[in-house]
Parts: structure tokens; C-alpha cells; sequence
């Protein structure tokens, strides 16, 4: 496990951090430079988050592309924090980052929501295919009045789990057909097996190119063979714990980002050491 004394010990300086940066994305201070095309030595600039290269001086500056790029936050705060972000099963609040971090609760809030929309960015979105699990669900606060589908006050969020593989999930404004069938299309396979349950809008996925398969939720049939949608569900279960018990309530209008955080975390679940790394490496 990759502790937090074993990563502040590796980490206990911002030089340290820049250093850990330019290794991490450019493999060192020796490489290429990209302007001069040399081999050459990258040495650090003293005033700047930057190295120069020993023969053209241009500046390379390994910030650029990551949200630490003008702040003025420490690069330590940083770094723990994106290693808290990588290492908690349930998300991180922006008043923990407050604590934790000696920062300023809108400080915390920024770091919190530029990590999220970095961990987007980082996962992509690849191409789902095989068994694909396909469901949405339903996140906000309790109201009166309708409940299920259609209830006032909530926000949709769809979403797609490769069985064994990746989950994809999208901030939708409804369920409609003509909502959903796009998106499925988009990125699952055309002759992957998807499987849903007997909401109507996924009526017409065996035209579009898939082997459709469904169990009827209402009928209390949630098992039909090898068809079943628990693991999606299972995701979903995890992502509203973590609201109701880390962030309490989650605006529709940000809601995206931490489905997209956890959609991170889960994609790399079978390799949690690397997930700090891979935030930098795969830019």
C-alpha cells in the first residue's frame, strides 16, 4: 500500500514535486528538446516552476496541462491531496482538503474540483465491448411528491459497465430513447451483448446491432441466466454512499465530475499504486 509516510518521504519539497513531475511525464532531465532537437540536459530555473535546456535555453515548464499550472498553492498541498483523492475509497471533501491542507475552504473547494475534471480527462473513454452492463440512476436530495423515474429535484446519471473491463458515465437531462440510443452507440461496440433492465427506452438495441438481453426489475426478476445489471448497480450504490457520507449533497451542475471520479477509481482498481503515476504519465 502506498502510504502516506512513504509518499510524503518521497515527496517532502515542491522541488521535490517538480522533480517528480518532469521524471514522471518528460522520463527525466535528459531528453529531446523539442526545439532544438539535441540531446540535451534540463537543468532547474530558480524563479520559475521550469527547467531550460543546456543548449537553446528554451523552458520547459512541467506544470502546463495539469491544474497546478498558475496556481500559487504549494505543490506538496497538491500532491497530497491527488494522493488522497487516489487512495480513498469514498472521495475526499473539500473541507477534509481544508484540514488536511492548512488551506482556505475555497482553496479546497478549487483543488477538489480541478482534480476531478483532471481525473476525467486522464481516463478517457474507451470503447466498451463484450457483456456491457447498462442502467441509469437517479441522484438528489429527498423530496415530496413523485418517486422513480421522474421525480422532481433529481439528476439522471447513465451508465455503462463493461463486465471485467472499464464503467462509462454520462450526466444525461433524461431517459428518453432518443437521449440514450446515442450514447450507446457512441461507445459500445456495434455486436456486444448489453444488457438492461425492461426500461422502454432501450427498446430497439437488437436493430441497432446488439445481442439485447433484459431482466424485469418490476416483476422482481433481477437474475435471467447470465443477464443481470448488478454490477452497474453495485457502482451506483458506491457513488451515492460516498455522497451521502463524504459530501453530503452534490449540485446536478457538478454532479459529473464526481461520477467521473469514481468512474476513475473503479477503472483502476486492480492497480491503486499506479493511479498518482498514471495521472501524470498519461498526459
Amino acid at each position: 500500500m502506498y502510504s502516506i509516510t512513504k509518499f510524503i518521504k518521497q515527496y517532502p519539497t515542491d522541488d521535490a514535486c517538480l522533480e517528480g513531475i518532469m521524471k514522471l511525464r518528460y522520463g527525466g532531465t535528459e531528453l529531446e528538446c523539442p526545439k532544438c532537437h539535441e540531446n540535451a540536459k534540463f537543468y532547474r530555473m530558480t524563479r520559475e516552476r521550469a527547467y531550460v535546456c543546456q543548449h537553446c535555453k528554451f523552458q520547459l515548464f512541467p506544470c502546463v496541462g495539469t491544474p497546478m499550472h498558475r496556481s500559487r498553492t504549494s505543490l506538496q498541498k497538491w500532491f497530497i491531496a491527488m494522493h488522497l483523492f487516489c487512495t480513498s475509497k469514498h472521495g475526499v471533501a473539500a473541507k477534509e482538503l481544508e484540514r488536511q491542507l492548512d488551506v482556505t475552504y475555497k482553496t479546497a473547494w478549487r483543488m477538489a474540483h480541478e482534480i476531478r475534471k483532471w481525473m476525467a480527462d486522464v481516463d478517457g473513454e474507451n470503447p466498451l465491448d463484450g457483456d456491457v452492463e447498462i442502467d441509469e440512476t437517479l441522484i438528489g436530495g429527498y423530496r415530496p411528491g413523485k418517486r422513480g423515474r421522474g421525480a422532481e429535484g433529481k439528476t439522471v446519471v447513465f451508465g455503462m459497465l463493461e463486465r471485467d473491463g472499464e464503467v462509462m458515465t454520462k450526466v444525461v437531462p433524461n431517459v428518453r430513447k432518443n437521449t440514450l440510443h446515442p450514447i450507446i452507440k457512441e461507445n459500445v461496440e456495434a455486436g456486444a451483448t448489453v444488457h438492461t433492465d425492461e426500461l422502454k427506452s432501450y427498446t430497439g438495441l437488437s436493430k441497432a446491432g446488439y445481442t439485447h438481453r433484459t431482466v424485469n426489475h418490476g416483476a422482481d426478476e433481477f437474475v435471467k441466466g447470465d443477464s443481470h445489471v448488478n454490477s452497474i448497480e453495485g457502482f451506483w450504490a458506491r457513488l451515492k454512499l460516498s455522497i451521502r457520507g463524504t459530501h453530503v449533497h452534490v449540485s446536478g451542475k457538478h454532479l459529473w465530475k464526481y461520477a467521473k471520479e469514481f468512474e476513475y477509481r473503479y477503472n483502476r482498481r486492480n492497480q491503486p499504486e499506479t493511479i498518482f503515476r498514471d495521472m501524470f504519465a498519461a498526459l
